[in-house]
C-alpha cells in the first residue's frame, strides 16, 4: 500500500492526500507534468513508436482482496493478457502493449494517490485502461482533460459518467445501467404495455436509472401510474402499488432488498398472472438465498419470484461468428476458461467487455500513429508531445470512430457510450433463463420464440383492464313482452274492427262509437310505447337513443290521455244527464265529447312542447363500481346504464304526475256520481270505476318498484311494461267485453224496451218497482232526459208511500165500516190514481198490466161478494171483494190527497179527505174506463 504522503523528488513539493490532491491534480496538470518530464530521462515520444516497442497503458482496478468489487478485477487480469497475447499473435500491430495495474482499493483518496504516482513516476501513459468502482473512476475522469488523456473503462457502469459535459475524455466497453432503459420501453411496446410503475432503492445510482427511464418513457408516451422510492422497507411502496392498481412494476434496487422486496409481494398478493416485475439482472447467482433476511421463507420468496424479467447487458454475444481477433465468442469463452484454472480465480462478468477493450486501446494507438506520421511528414518542424490538445482531440475523434465485432457483439460508441447488447432473462422454476435481447445499434427487440411463459393464459394487463359493459335488457324478455303486446295490440284491434263494424247498431251506438274509438286508440298508443321503453345503446345510436326518449315519452302520455279521457268525457256526460235537472233540455253530443279530450290532449300538448324546449330529455350514462369478470380473465367489469333524464327531472315529472292525478280524480268522482246509474248502454261508470282502481294501484306499485330498481334494467322494463300491459288490457276489457257478451247473449237487446232501474239503496233490492221505459234513442235525447227525470222522482215517492200503504192495510184489515165510505166517496180516485200510474209508466200509448186487468174483471164485482168465500180464511180470502173494498177504504183517501199534489192534480194545501176529486182540473175528464183494481197496495 502507497504511503499517505510522499517526497517526489525533484518536485520540490509534497502530495496530501484527499481533496487536496483531486485540486492538485485538476487545476495544475501542469506539475505532474514536470514529474513526468524529469522522470522521463530523454526518451523519445511515444507517438512515434518504433516496430516492436513496447508502449505502457495503465490499468486502474482495485486488486486489493479486502477492497469492495475486488472480484470484479481478479477475473479481469486473465483476459486483459489473452488480449494482448492476440494482439501480439495477430502481427498487425507495430507495437506491443504493456500493462501496468494500479490498485485503487475503490477508495477516493488512495485511488488518486495511485493515479497521481502513475503520472508522476511511471512511464508516459498514453491512454487509461480501467475504473470499476463508480466514485474512484468519476473523480479521475474528470481530470483526464487536463492531461489530454483518454480513459476505457470495461465495467463502469454509473450513469453519471454519461455527462460528457463533465467527463469529455471518458469511453467505455460496458454498456452503462441506463443502456437497459431503451430495451425496457422496447419491450413494454412490444407487449402493449402502456401504463408502469418504478420501485427505487433511495441511491444514487438506482435514483439516475429511474431518471432516466422516465424520460424514456415519456418520449414513448407509457404512463407512469406511480414511483415510489424507499431506503430499507419497501412493504409500504409496495402497498401503495397495488393500491394504485400499477401491474408492470419496473424495480431499481439491489439483491439485498430483492429478497424483502419480493417478501412483500408475496404477502400483498402481487405476484401471479396479473402481475410482471422487471429488475435488474446484474445479480449474483441464487441472489435470493444469500440475501435473504425476512421473514419469509425461500418456498415464499421463489413463489413471488417466479416469472420476473431482468435486463442486463450481454457479457458474450449470442452470435457465433468470428470478430477482430479471428475468434468466435465461444473460442474465446473456452480460452478464457483455461486461463482462470491455471490461475485459480473465478470468472468476472466484465471480463469480456475488457478483452474488447484492449482491442479498442490497440486499435485507436494505430490509427493515432497513422494520422501522426502523415501530420509529421506534411510539417517535419512541427514537435508532437504527449500532452498537445489536438493529439488529445485525434484521439477522441478516432475512438468516437471505432466500430468492429468482438466477443461482446458490435463494439461502437455514441458519444462515450457503448452501443452493446442488452438481454432479457425471466425466472423460471428456480433459475433464469434467455429469453430475448435487444440490439442498441439496430435498435430491434428479438425474443426467443416460445421462451417467455407468462402465469395466465396471456400477458399480463399493464392495468386493471376496465370492459364498460351495458346493462340492457335482455332479448329473451324484450321478445316475450313484446309478444305480449303485440298480441293485447291484436285484441285493441279486435275490439275497434267489432266496434266499426257494429256503430249503427242501437247497443253501440248508444255508448259513443266514437268515444269507444278513442280509447282503444289510446290503449294502442301505450302498447306502442313498450317496444320504445326495450330499445337501448345496443340497438340503437346514442342520438337515436334521445330520440326515443322523447319519443316513448310522448306516445304514452298521449296515449293515456286518450284513453282515459274519452272514458272520463263519456261519463260526464251521464252525470250531466242524470244528475243536473236543469240540463234536461240540452243536447251533448259527441263532438263536445271530443272538444273535451281535445283540451285535455293539448294540455298535454303544451306540457311536452315546453318540457322538450326548456329541458329536454338527454342521455345520461351511469357508472357502477368494478365488477370481476366472471369468466375469469384479468380485466374487470365496470357496467353502466343508460337514462332518459334532464335536469329538472323531478320538477317535469311532478307536472305531469299532477296533472293525470287530477284527472284520475276527476274520473274518480264522475264514476261514484253516476253510480246508481245502471243503464249499461250509456253508463261505464262501475267499469271506469274498476280501471280508475286498478291503474291507480298499478302506477302506485309500479312507479315505486321501478324508481328502486333503477340499476336493473331488466326488471325495470318488465315491471313497466306489464303495468302498461294490464292497465291497456283491463280498460279495453271492461269498456268491450260487456258489449261482446249482450251482443252474442241478447243480440235483439237494443231493439227492445229496457228496463231502467232507479235504486235508492242497495240494500233495499227486495222493494224492486222496476218499470219498463221505451228504448233510449240517440237522437231523441232532449225528449229522453225530461221523461226519466220526471219519472225518477215520482217513482221515489211512489216506493215511499208504497210501504207505509202496506203496514196500515195488515193492520187494519177487519174494518167493514169503511166500505160504504169507499163505495160512495172514493171510488172515483182509484181511477184517477191509476190513471197518473198509466201516465208516468209509458207516455207512446201502451197499456199496463193493471188495465189489462181491468179489462178481464168487470166493475160490477166491487159490489157483489162470492158467498163461497164467507166460510174461508183471512189468508184464503185476502183478495176477497170486501178485503179489497177494506183496504180501499184507507188507501184511496190517502193516495187521493198524497199522489195528486206531487203530480200536479191537485194543490195539497187546499185538499181534504172529505173533498172532491172531481175538482181537479186535470182529472175531471178522465172516463170512467180507466178504473182498474189496484191489487198489492
Amino acid at each position: 500500500m502507497a504511503p499517505a504522503r510522499r517526497d517526489c523528488s525533484g518536485c520540490g513539493m509534497i502530495l496530501p492526500t484527499g481533496c487536496l490532491l483531486l485540486s492538485v491534480l485538476l487545476f495544475h496538470p501542469a506539475l505532474a507534468k514536470v514529474c513526468n518530464d524529469r522522470t522521463k530521462h530523454g526518451q523519445d515520444n511515444s507517438w512515434f513508436a518504433r516496430d516492436g516497442e513496447n508502449l505502457p497503458i495503465m490499468v486502474l482496478m482495485p486488486m486489493n482482496e479486502s477492497a469492495l468489487m475486488s472480484s470484479i478485477s481478479q477475473g479481469i487480469e486473465p483476459a486483459v493478457q489473452l488480449a494482448i497475447q492476440h494482439i501480439r499473435e495477430s502481427r498487425k500491430y507495430s507495437f506491443s502493449l504493456i500493462t501496468k495495474i494500479y490498485d485503487t482499493e475503490c477508495d477516493n483518496a488512495k485511488g488518486l494517490r495511485a493515479f497521481f504516482d502513475a503520472i508522476c513516476y511511471g512511464p508516459k501513459h498514453l491512454m487509461i485502461f480501467g475504473g470499476v468502482c463508480p466514485s474512484v473512476t468519476s473523480i479521475i475522469a474528470e481530470s483526464l482533460k487536463g492531461w489530454n488523456l483518454v480513459q476505457l473503462s470495461f465495467a463502469a457502469t454509473t450513469p453519471v459518467l454519461a455527462d460528457k459535459k463533465k467527463f469529455p475524455n471518458f469511453f467505455r466497453t460496458v454498456p452503462s445501467d441506463n443502456a437497459v432503459n431503451p430495451a425496457v420501453v422496447k419491450f413494454l411496446n412490444f407487449y402493449d404495455w402502456s401504463r408502469v410503475g418504478t420501485l427505487t432503492q433511495d441511491v444514487q445510482r438506482f435514483s439516475e436509472v429511474r431518471n432516466d427511464l422516465t424520460n424514456e418513457l415519456e418520449k414513448a408516451d407509457i404512463q407512469i401510474a406511480d414511483t415510489e422510492s424507499f431506503s430499507n422497507d419497501p412493504c409500504v411502496n409496495v402497498k401503495k402499488l397495488k393500491d394504485n392498481d400499477v401491474r408492470i412494476i419496473i424495480g431499481q434496487f439491489d439483491e439485498n432488498l430483492a429478497s424483502k422486496v419480493f417478501c412483500c409481494a408475496y404477502n400483498l398478493n402481487m405476484f401471479g398472472s396479473k402481475y410482471q416485475w422487471i429488475i435488474p439482472g446484474w445479480y449474483q447467482g441464487n441472489w435470493w438465498e444469500q440475501a435473504n433476511s425476512t421473514n419469509c421463507t425461500t418456498k415464499k420468496l421463489l413463489t413471488a419470484m417466479e416469472g420476473y424479467i431482468s435486463v442486463d447487458f450481454e457479457p458474450l454475444s449470442a452470435r457465433q461468428i468470428k470478430g477482430i481477433s479471428g475468434r468466435t465468442p465461444k473460442d474465446y469463452e473456452r480460452e478464457y476458461s483455461r486461463e482462470l484454472q491455471q490461475k485459480g480465480v473465478e470468472a468476472s462478468k466484465f471480463h469480456g467487455f475488457a478483452y474488447d477493450g484492449i482491442w479498442v486501446i490497440a486499435k485507436t494507438l494505430t490509427r493515432v500513429m497513422e494520422l501522426l506520421r502523415v501530420k509529421h511528414r506534411q510539417n517535419t518542424f512541427h514537435n508532437f508531445t504527449v500532452d498537445d490538445r489536438e493529439v488529445g482531440k485525434m484521439v477522441l475523434d478516432v475512438m468516437n470512430e471505432t466500430n468492429f465485432f468482438g466477443v461482446t457483439g458490435q463494439v461502437m460508441f455514441r458519444n462515450g457510450e457503448r452501443m452493446g447488447t442488452i438481454k432479457f432473462n425471466q425466472f423460471q422454476e428456480g433459475h433464469e433463463v434467455k429469453v430475448g435481447e435487444y440490439n442498441a445499434i439496430a435498435d430491434v427487440l428479438d425474443l426467443i420464440n416460445n421462451s417467455i411463459r407468462f402465469q395466465g393464459l396471456e400477458p399480463p394487463k399493464d392495468r386493471t383492464f376496465v370492459r364498460l359493459q351495458r346493462r340492457h335488457i335482455n332479448v329473451p324478455l324484450y321478445s316475450i313482452l313484446s309478444t305480449i303486446t303485440i298480441l293485447g295490440m291484436l285484441m285493441g284491434g279486435a275490439f275497434l274492427f267489432f266496434n266499426i263494424k257494429n256503430r249503427n247498431h242501437r247497443l253501440i251506438k248508444m255508448s259513443s262509437p266514437y268515444m269507444n274509438n278513442l280509447i282503444i286508440l289510446g290503449g294502442m298508443l301505450s302498447y306502442a310505447s313498450i317496444f320504445l321503453f326495450g330499445l337501448d345503446g345496443g340497438f340503437v345510436s346514442d342520438k337515436e337513443f334521445e330520440t326515443l326518449c322523447t319519443v316513448r315519452t310522448w306516445i304514452l302520455i298521449v296515449g293515456y290521455t286518450t284513453a282515459f279521457g274519452a272514458m272520463f268525457a263519456k261519463t260526464w256526460r251521464v252525470h250531466a244527464i242524470f244528475k243536473n235537472v236543469k240540463m234536461k233540455k240540452k243536447i251533448i253530443k259527441d263532438q263536445k265529447l271530443l272538444i273535451i279530450v281535445g283540451g285535455m290532449l293539448l294540455i298535454d300538448l303544451c306540457i311536452l312542447i315546453c318540457w322538450q324546449i326548456v329541458d329536454p330529455l338527454k342521455r345520461t350514462v351511469e357508472e357502477y363500481s368494478l365488477e370481476a369478470d366472471p369468466q375469469g380473465r384479468d380485466i374487470a367489469i365496470r357496467p353502466f346504464l343508460e337514462h332518459c333524464e334532464n335536469t329538472h327531472m323531478t320538477i317535469w315529472l311532478g307536472i305531469v304526475y299532477a296533472y293525470k292525478g287530477l284527472l284520475m280524480l276527476f274520473g274518480c268522482f264522475l264514476a261514484w256520481e253516476t253510480r246508481n246509474v245502471s243503464i249499461p248502454a250509456l253508463n261505464d261508470s262501475k267499469y271506469i270505476g274498476m280501471s280508475v282502481y286498478n291503474v291507480g294501484i298499478m302506477c302506485i306499485i309500479g312507479a315505486a318498484v321501478s324508481f328502486l330498481t333503477r340499476d336493473q334494467p331488466n326488471v325495470q322494463f318488465c315491471i313497466v311494461a306489464l303495468v302498461i300491459i294490464f292497465c291497456s288490457t283491463i280498460t279495453l276489457c271492461l269498456v268491450f267485453v260487456p258489449k261482446l257478451i249482450t251482443m252474442r247473449t241478447n243480440p235483439d237487446a237494443a231493439t227492445q224496451n229496457r228496463r231502467l232501474k232507479f235504486t235508492q239503496n242497495q240494500k233495499k233490492e227486495d222493494s224492486k218497482t222496476s218499470t219498463s221505459v221505451t228504448s233510449v234513442n240517440q237522437a231523441n235525447t232532449s225528449r229522453l232526459d225530461g221523461l226519466q227525470t220526471d219519472n225518477h222522482r215520482l217513482r221515489m215517492k211512489i216506493t215511499e208511500l208504497d210501504k207505509e200503504l202496506e203496514e196500515v192495510t195488515m193492520q187494519l184489515q177487519d174494518t167493514p165500516e169503511k166500505t160504504p165510505y169507499i163505495k160512495q166517496n172514493h171510488y172515483p180516485d182509484a181511477n184517477n190514481i191509476l190513471s197518473i200510474r198509466n201516465f208516468t209508466d209509458g207516455k207512446d200509448g201502451e197499456k199496463s198490466i193493471l188495465k189489462n186487468h181491468l179489462e178481464q174483471k168487470p166493475q160490477a164485482q166491487w159490489g157483489s161478494m162470492d158467498p163461497s168465500r164467507i166460510n174461508r180464511g183471512p189468508l184464503e180470502d185476502i183478495n176477497s171483494p170486501e178485503h179489497i173494498q177494506r183496504r180501499l177504504s184507507l188507501q184511496l183517501p190517502i193516495l187521493h190527497h198524497a199522489y195528486l199534489p206531487s203530480i200536479g192534480g191537485v194543490d195539497a194545501s187546499c185538499t181534504s179527505p172529505n173533498g172532491s176529486p172531481g175538482s181537479s182540473p186535470r182529472h175531471r175528464h178522465m172516463p170512467p174506463s180507466y178504473r182498474v183494481m189496484v191489487s198489492g197496495l
